[in-house]
């Protein structure tokens, strides 16, 4: 189960449901860093490869405002 800020998300869910799963982050933002990040929103989230993950978690701490700082 891949895991962003701490927090699981869905492995069978595509990956921009599967980041709604952050607080803080709805379908807007969730397409908007599978976007930024070159990550295909229609990929299941057990499909993303370490390196997408670690550029989406680099785009929530940097651009945005989630999970445990609200």
């Amino acid at each position: 189960m891949p895991r962003l800020l701490g927090v699981d998300i869905p492995n069978d869910k595509i990956a921009v449901i599967s980041l709604q799963y952050l607080y803080g982050v709805g379908p807007r933002v969730a397409r908007e860093l599978c976007h930024k990040a070159g990550v295909d929103p229609n990929a299941k989230a057990r499909e993303l490869h370490e390196d997408e993950l670690a550029r989406i978690a680099a785009l929530l701490d940097k651009d945005y405002t989630v999970e445990g700082q609200l």
